[in-house]
């Protein structure tokens, strides 16, 4: 518990929670977990364009947050689990769709 009042007490910890270094990847964590939540909703829900923009989107990111000086594990977690979760859900669009193709012939 003595490490952690150090550690809490110093500026460099303060600056960084304090920053957009902490704070945009800790808002930017909504987006994964509402669609780990989708993933148990009726895939007739599931935008396709909506979801291969966002697996786009958090590839560009994960690359950001490794490349940005200082590296950003924060930012790439959270994208790369967005990143798994877009996949499922899109994984989930194809076989939806392709399935009611099926179905109609």
């Amino acid at each position: 518990m003595n490490r952690i009042k150090q550690l809490l007490s110093k500026k460099e910890t303060r600056d960084y929670f304090m920053s957009t270094h902490f704070w945009g990847p800790a808002a930017n964590w909504l987006i994964p977990i509402a669609a780990i939540a989708d993933i148990k909703r009726d895939p007739k829900f599931i935008s396709g364009k909506m979801t291969f923009a966002l697996c786009l989107y958090s590839l560009c990111f994960m690359r950001f947050a490794i490349k940005v000086q200082p590296r950003n594990l924060l930012l790439f977690g959270c994208h790369l689990t967005n990143e798994c979760a877009q996949l499922t859900q899109l994984v989930r669009f194809l076989q939806y769709n392709s399935s009611e193709k099926k179905e109609d012939m």
